[in-house]
């Protein structure tokens, strides 16, 4: 993993998933299941994805 970021997977659909986490899943660049971005490793992001756990995974 590189210094300073986080990957991060889709590993649940939002499909019957409240509008907050549809928002925050799409707001992390994510549109497919099993989907992998790499975003800075900041508060923030880590915050957003504490937010959907049960949709969201931290891959090495």
């Amino acid at each position: 993993m590189a210094e300073g970021k986080i990957k991060i997977k889709l590993i649940r659909s939002v499909i019957c998933t409240p509008e907050k986490h549809k928002v925050i899943v799409r707001s992390l660049g994510l549109k497919k299941i099993n989907q992998i971005v790499e975003r800075p490793d900041t508060p923030g992001f880590r915050g957003m994805v504490l937010k959907v756990p049960h949709l969201l995974a931290v891959v090495d």
